[in-house]
């Protein structure tokens, strides 16, 4: 079986080095280039077991030639970027980077079908975090209340995470309706209460230690269901993202969410 070339944009981001390590030690696959902001055209990336290196460049078009899939774990700009360049030059994506806006997924869309290419962008890689997601919307219609507190690692910028809304937004749909969030008569530290989307109560933390932890705590009269899931490292997201370059060969137009590889829908 021919392994699948892959390019790794955020080369020497702590996901993307977790990504190299993953997709060399992988059997099916083979790094071919990697991008990173501290490269420059005619570096070179060394390989994580000391086999060898592979062309590196701040400029993800440099190193495409071949490539079948580009992973991306920068940012929002980073990965349209990666969108634009890669369904170019023919090699599918798959992003872990969060923040895209509507427009931006239309577009990746659009020039995913366009292209014949795929893409496939994902909030969260863990599948405990998926499942999450999944069982939040199972749960949903029979609470009235429903908090949600969210900590990450003190790097993480944005708040709250990409995977904290997605289990807002797929708990808010199972119900239908807006969760009950009782406003507080006096907030004597601002911001205490958090934010809301559709009713669900949203808490963001960053610290040092941390790697990604969610608790999402439904409530109705005289009892809780609380669902929980941590990250204890970035080893947990690898198998899906090793999943999804396996599947970003055998599929087109754009794909969002993990739980659509895992025949949760």
């Amino acid at each position: 079986m021919t392994a699948i070339r892959v390019v790794v944009q955020g080369a020497y981001g702590k996901m993307g080095l977790e990504t190299v390590g993953a997709v060399c030690g992988d059997d099916g696959m083979e790094l071919v280039g990697a991008a990173s902001r501290r490269g420059s055209l005619g570096d070179a990336y060394a390989l994580p077991d000391g086999s060898g290196d592979v062309p590196l460049s701040n400029s993800l078009a440099d190193v495409l030639a071949g490539a079948d899939v580009v992973v991306d774990f920068t940012n929002a700009e980073g990965a349209m970027s990666a969108v634009r360049a890669a369904t170019a030059g023919g090699a599918n994506v798959v992003t872990g980077s969060t923040g895209l806006s509507e427009t931006q997924l239309e577009e990746a869309g659009r020039l995913a079908e366009d292209s014949g290419r795929c893409v496939i962008v994902a909030p969260n890689f863990a599948l405990g975090a998926v499942l999450l997601i999944h069982l939040a919307g199972v749960a949903a219609p029979f609470f009235d209340y429903a908090d949600l507190t969210e900590v990450h690692h003190e790097a993480k910028l944005d708040a709250p995470s990409g995977t904290a809304l997605a289990i807002a937004r797929a708990a808010a749909a199972a119900r239908g309706t807006p969760f009950v969030a009782p406003a507080a008569e006096t907030e004597t530290l601002a911001g205490t209460r958090g934010g809301t989307l559709d009713g669900v109560v949203i808490h963001s933390g960053r610290m040092t230690g941390r790697v990604a932890h969610h608790e999402l705590v439904f409530g109705a009269l005289g009892q809780t269901l609380a669902l929980r899931h941590d990250s204890i490292n970035r080893e947990s997201f690898m198998p899906g993202v090793l999943l999804a370059i396996r599947r970003s060969t055998e599929m087109t137009g754009l794909t969002v969410g993990l739980e659509n590889l895992l025949g949760l829908n």
